[in-house]
Parts: C-alpha cells; structure tokens; sequence
C-alpha cells in the first residue's frame, strides 16, 4: 500500500500543476443517484468489505466541487488542499487497494471523474491523489484492462510525465509502470509510448536532473520495462537522442537529453542509495549494448561510453566484491556484477583500448576484481562454508551467477589476450594476480579458453616464472606463445 504523505523533499523539480494537461470543457460529471441502494448496511457495503457507497458517493462530489471551486479563482494559482479533504481522499486512496472496492470504483466510472478533475487540477497534491487511486485501481487485471481501453485517460497520463512535481510523477510512473507491466494491455500502452514523443524527453530530463531517489528508480524500472518489452523503441529513443532537432540546430547544435547519458546520470544519484535502484539502470543499460544503434552511440569518442567505463570501474573495483568481503558475497551481488561487466565487455570491444582504458588507471583494477570474483566462485563452489546439499543443488541452477561466470570468464579472455609482459608484472607486483587468483582463472577460463590462458602463461614465465610453474603443474599448457 502506498504511503500518502506528502514528501518534503521535493529534490531538484519544482512543484506546480501540470504545464500540458489537455483542457475539458466542462466539470467533471457528478457521480450517479445511488440514493435507491442505500436501505442499509448490507446493500451499503461495497462488495464483501465494511466500505460505504454512500460515503464513497459523498466523496467523490466534494472532490468535484474542490475542483470547481478551483477554477473560480485566479487561474494561474497553486491551490492547497484543505486537511479534511485530503483526509478523506487518502481513505479512497488506500480503499482502491481492495479489490472490491477497485472493481466498484471502476463500475461507478470514477476514472471519468478523476480524469476530470486531474486535467482541472491547479493543485499537486490533489493531482497525485487522484493519480494514485488510478494506480491502485489498476493493480487488479480486469479493472486494468477497462482503464487501459480509455484513450483519454492515456494521453493524459502520459503528458502528466512532464510535470515537475515530484510526487505527482511518482505517482504517474508507479501507474504506468503498472499497465505496462501487464500482458493483456501491454501492447496498447507501448503503442502509445511510441506516438507520444515527448515521453522520450520527459523521462530523460527527470533522469538528469531528479534527485528524488524513489522517482528515479520507478523511473528506471518504467524505461527497463520498455526497452525489454519494445526493441524498435529503444532503437527510435537512441537514434532520437543522438540527432540535433530544428531548435536546437539553431542553438550551435545543442543535442538533445540522450537516453545513455541520462541513463547514467540517474545510476550514479543511485550509486550510494540504492543498490537495487542502481541494478535496474545498468539492465536497462545492458540491454542499451544488445543493438547496433546503442552499441554506436556508445562508441563515440569522448562520448558517454568513456564516461560510463569510468563510472562502471569505479562501481566494480570500488563497491563490489572487495578483498575483505566473504566469498559469498557474490550471491547478493551477482546482479549488479553481472550487468557491469556485460556493458564493460562491449565498452572494451567497440573503443580504442589504448586511448580509453588505461592500464594503470581502470583496467589492471577491473583485471582484478574479475579474478577475485572467479576465485570467490570456485571457494563457493568447491563447499567453502560447509553448505548444505540442497543449498548445492539450488546454487547449480542459478542462472544468474552462471551468467555472472561466463560474463566474467569471457571478457577477463579477451583483456589477457591484449596484455603485455609489463602489465602482467604490474598485475602480480599490485597482488591481483596470486597463485589463488591465478589458479581460479586459468581453472575457469579451460578448455573453451584456452588460447588465453597459453598467453598468460608466456607472459608470467618472464614476469613470475615461479607462478608460470604453479600453473603448469596444476593445468596442462603450453609455454608457446599464442
């Protein structure tokens, strides 16, 4: 259930009432004479709970007349909502949560009524109340799918995405979020998506520019969710964001907010405060590489996929899988370890390696997280612990820390292939490359690599010729150059 005070943290989005809600032409319609129902408590009730259609009815005719009494004054005033009133439409708020009362609330029309009032509304917080019961309603599939098919309400909601009050876009995108989380009326919401342009733009903008932290991860859920669901929209949002439009030609080519970059920028508010806000940006993020159009755009020089190889370093070498972490640390952060290091992989094969990443700077780090993280996998997996079977049996079907492996083993291939006698020495004189860490890689990466492990092992037979040994006693390889 949602929590229904208001925020004082209003981060860096000014609060006011939606700049582009399209204008009725009326109030809204009262609700319907229900006055023959109402001989009782039972015929009062709606459906098996203790709530009152009376009290429901009553309700909803104060919230239109807030919103008239609204409208007759300056018309381009933030209006408050007085404390009982908003009392009193928190209850429904919290009400729509039954499904009884979500699947009357939608028989007695009250999203007509509530789109009436949030396209008058010169108040935010009534503007997030109305679109928080739209939410909960919308939590149940049947009343989902008959919300869905209202056109208007659609259109409203997803213009509501340019608002500035935080509260309020919480609320729209908890609501989105919702339908388009839901099969049966997915398809309908993504078309919409795709027609309404600006919700490329208001999405990237609050990513930016937002340091509310529970809108930007909702925020980072409902671009997830439709970049999983609609690869042709990731593609027109990343060629969209990469292209100077009229206005901004004029301005010496200013470009517009790009889905990558504000991708990133949102990932690194989250960095420090959420660990699962931050999980769900670099999926989206992920899935950014899995197409030509996104892989390019990270590919420019100088450009965000610079800046996000820094960031994601930073991420890995400094937050995750530390030297002083227990090897199971893994299982809480094969998530977030998995994702980095997929992006990184692509961000390492599409730019100049030497111009990029330097050695000493990010790479010989990034080298040694990835054996600490082979080396932690092989202590979980040889029984370090004492674990139980079954636990042993759950862990072989972890499809997550198996993708976590193979990502690592794959990419930690390729940069041993690129490195130099020198870089190896630095890797063994920093204590990343160890006999534990050595042993643990070259076990993980043969036989499907073992090119790269034949590199090594000539690169360590000058830098440490003692752990070249080690190696060859334990594994089969060749001294060879590769």
């Amino acid at each position: 259930m949602e929590d229904h005070s208001v925020d004082d943290d209003n981060s860096s989005i000014r609060s006011s009432s939606p700049a582009n809600s399209p204008v009725m032409d009326r109030n809204p319609s009262p609700p319907p004479d229900r006055e023959g129902e109402q001989g009782g408590e039972e015929v009062d009730a709606i459906g098996e709970t203790v709530y009152s259609k009376h009290w429901l009815f009553s309700t909803f005719t104060r919230l239109i007349q807030i919103v008239s009494e609204q409208n007759m004054g300056d018309s381009d005033a933030q209006m408050q909502l007085p404390e009982e009133d908003e009392d009193e439409l928190c209850k429904i708020w919290d009400m729509a949560m039954d499904k009884d009362v979500a699947g009357f609330l939608q028989e007695f029309k009250a999203a007509d009524i509530l789109l009436g009032v949030i396209t008058k509304s010169r108040c935010p917080r009534l503007t997030e109340i109305c679109v928080g019961i739209l939410g909960n309603i919308a939590c149940f599939p049947d009343t989902c799918l008959t919300l869905s098919q209202n056109n208007d309400l659609g259109a409203v909601l997803l213009l509501l995405l340019g608002d500035t009050d935080p509260p309020t876009l919480l609320e729209t995108t908890r609501l989105l979020l919702t339908c388009v989380s839901q099969s049966d009326v997915s398809s309908l919401w993504l078309e919409r998506v795709r027609q309404q342009t600006s919700v490329c733009s208001s999405l990237c903008f609050i990513m930016c520019s937002s340091t509310n932290m529970d809108l930007l991860v909702k925020v980072g859920e409902l671009v997830d969710k439709l970049f999983d669901l609609d690869e042709e929209l990731m593609k027109t949002w990343v060629t969209a964001g990469s292209q100077p439009s009229d206005e901004e030609e004029e301005e010496e080519g200013e470009r517009r907010l790009d889905v990558a970059s504000s991708l990133l920028e949102a990932a690194k508010q989250l960095r420090s405060e959420s660990p699962e806000g931050l999980e769900v940006y670099l999926h989206a993020l992920q899935l950014l590489t899995t197409i030509h159009h996104g892989i390019q755009t990270l590919a420019v020089a100088g450009g965000t996929g610079q800046a996000l190889w820094t960031f994601l370093c930073e991420v890995v070498c400094e937050d995750l899988c530390q030297p002083d972490d227990p090897p199971f640390v893994l299982q809480e952060q094969k998530g977030l370890l998995v994702h980095a290091l997929a992006v990184l992989s692509v961000l390492y094969a599409c730019q100049n390696q030497e111009a990029e990443h330097s050695e000493a700077d990010t790479l010989l780090p990034l080298v040694g997280s990835m054996l600490r993280v082979l080396q932690y996998h092989r202590e979980v997996s040889s029984g370090h612990g004492q674990k139980e079977k079954e636990e042993e049996e759950e862990e072989k079907v972890d499809e997550q820390l198996q993708a976590l492996i193979q990502t690592t083993v794959e990419f930690l291939s390729d940069i041993i292939t690129d490195l130099t006698k020198d870089a190896v020495c630095e890797l063994v004189t920093r204590g990343y490359l160890t006999e534990k860490t050595c042993l643990s890689a070259v076990g993980s990466l043969l036989p499907q690599f073992s090119p790269a492990v034949q590199h090594l092992v000539f690169m360590l037979s000058e830098a440490d010729p003692q752990l070249a040994d080690t190696v060859r006693k334990e594994f089969p390889v060749s001294l060879s150059p590769s």
